[in-house]
């Protein structure tokens, strides 16, 4: 999808590509560890590890910076110094340490290795953005970090750690685009967002194209109230400014407002209803016991080889038996048709491609996974935060491109000409 194809790493695997870690001497170990430990001396020494560790590496810091080493004399034309050691309290993965670092006299000293005013060693963050990212609310992480790590912070500290992801979320909101996707699928999900003291439901809405090597990639995500003609409008001139000029198919599912905007954004391109939509809500009017029988009974109509003989098999169903049993699903199609009828102008190749929004429902569905515990979100950018970590997560472990793209692309070369192929250099 938005991610470069990779495999997915293992704890293993991440340790073997990290390399052989340096070996402790042998003498070390036997004085520290003189005979079975319980979990909690386990726990101390490996905060006593961590505390030893960074003050050598601090201590080695302000070497570098000073130019000489604790013990040396100072060079002749050095007027800086060191000036004795500041106790700081650091938050790791394994729970706080109380460590002492150095100091200089002149204020010059900016470790790299904890900079000054931070609290947090390396990977802490990490492991509070991740858990954020699963659907944990703010107060679990909390408890979370308490019980496991004996580790105390507070709701806003946490909330400072998430937010940083935010600058991550814009710049891939706003990132360029390729000049031209072949196909665009759109769909929404419904979140409960605070605004103004109200909490009401909101859309967010995503794009997932298909390059012309077939790789998906999520455009972007949107959210709003109220969809419309003016709000799609909007989201097809960013796509624009991104770099994306040119769409050849944009599937959809009855989003208001979307087939009209397309018209002005991108006069060319060809607005395709979900097949498996229609079908779905046409299902919808019967009973379990007879949807599959239903199902059979409209089969003849997306799968016509013309537009001619989908219309046929559109009449003939409405005049047989569950066109009178059901009459509402002949006028759903109906009503629908002006978006249906380009289907049948594809070869099925295509077809495969377009009939279904199932790749970017299925991402929904993972993300309606993460979102689901929470009652609301307090605003529109911490709903934002959380799908963007949430769909960080899921498109780097569901990389993949289009089934039998390349039986596809032949087709689309065929028909789009050289708004396909010049796109593809």
């Amino acid at each position: 999808m938005d991610m470069p194809m990779k495999k997915k790493r293992t704890v293993a695997s991440q340790a073997a590509a990290r390399g052989p870690l340096p070996a402790l001497p042998e003498g070390l170990l036997d004085e520290l560890i003189k005979g079975p430990m319980t979990p909690s001396e386990v726990q101390d020494l490996m905060l006593a590890f961590n505390k030893a560790i960074i003050e050598r590496a601090m201590g080695a810091e302000m070497s570098m910076h000073l130019g000489y080493k604790p013990g040396d004399p100072k060079p002749a034309e050095q007027s800086n110094a060191r000036n004795g050691l500041t106790g700081k309290t650091v938050i790791t993965d394994r729970g706080p340490v109380r460590v002492e670092l150095p100091r200089d006299r002149d204020g010059s000293f900016e470790p790299v290795l904890i900079p000054k005013h931070e609290r947090r060693f390396t990977g802490f963050d990490e492991r509070i953005i991740a858990m954020y990212a699963r659907g944990m609310s703010v107060r679990e992480i909390q408890a979370f970090l308490a019980e496991s790590y004996g580790t105390e912070v507070s709701p806003d500290f946490i909330s400072s750690v998430t937010d940083e992801v935010m600058a991550e979320a814009i710049a891939w909101q706003s990132r360029p685009l390729e000049a031209m996707y072949p196909v665009v699928f759109f769909d929404a999900l419904r979140v409960k967002i605070r605004t103004d003291g109200v909490v009401s439901n909101k859309a967010v809405y995503l794009a997932l194209g298909i390059q012309a090597d077939g790789q998906r990639h999520v455009l972007g995500l949107w959210v709003e109230q109220t969809e419309g003609a003016k709000f799609w409008l909007k989201v097809f001139n960013e796509l624009k400014n991104r770099g994306c000029q040119d769409i050849l198919i944009a599937v959809v599912d009855g989003l208001k407002g979307l087939a009209e905007a397309v018209a002005t954004a991108y006069p060319r391109t060809t607005v395709q209803t979900c097949i498996v939509h229609l079908i779905r809500n046409s299902l919808d009017y019967a009973n379990y016991k007879d949807r599959k029988v239903l199902a059979q009974a409209l089969r003849p109509i997306y799968s016509a080889a013309s537009e001619q003989e989908a219309e046929q098999a559109l009449q003939d169903f409405a005049d047989g038996p569950w066109g009178e049993k059901l009459p509402m699903i002949a006028q759903s199609w109906r009503r629908a048709w002006e978006h249906v009828t380009p289907f049948f102008v594809f070869p099925p190749e295509i077809r495969r491609v377009i009939y279904t929004t199932n790749a970017i429902e299925s991402l929904n569905m993972q993300l309606r996974k993460i979102i689901k515990t929470r009652g609301h979100f307090p605003s529109d950018e911490a709903a934002v935060k959380l799908l963007w970590l949430a769909l960080r997560n899921v498109l780097a472990k569901s990389v993949r491109t289009t089934y039998d793209w390349k039986s596809a692309m032949n087709q689309f070369a065929i028909l789009y000409g050289e708004r396909f192929t010049a796109a593809r250099g």
